[in-house]
């Protein structure tokens, strides 16, 4: 994306997203790249594991460990201070794009 705006506006969603599904149940970092493409979105590895990581470093969400076909796999699901957050941004992402939509509307 070379529109700052754009990729700063997707990346917030990005967490979002990820946030939404782990509080829904645990998720690791391939399935949510893969999860984001079928959205439309292109996310490396590079970009995805500092958000999870950021996240969970916010208190956001928990990880645990399990072997998975022999290789070591990390979940992450959401924490109360998740969840919390997770419906104040639900919150506020209604509120703004309920406005800026009914605003391109008229224009």
């Amino acid at each position: 994306m070379r529109n700052t705006i754009s990729r700063d506006v997707f990346l917030a969603f990005a967490r979002v997203h990820v946030l939404h599904h782990a509080a829904a149940g645990p998720v690791f970092g391939l399935e949510m790249i893969d999860e984001l493409r079928r959205h439309g979105y292109a996310m490396s590895p590079g970009t995805l594991y500092p958000i999870l990581h950021g996240l969970r470093k916010a208190g956001h969400l928990r990880s645990k460990e399990e072997v998975v076909n022999g290789k070591l796999r990390k979940y992450y699901v959401a924490t109360a201070k998740g969840r919390r957050a997770l419906a104040e941004a639900r919150k506020r992402i209604r509120e703004l794009v309920h406005e800026v939509l009914e605003e391109e509307a008229e224009d």
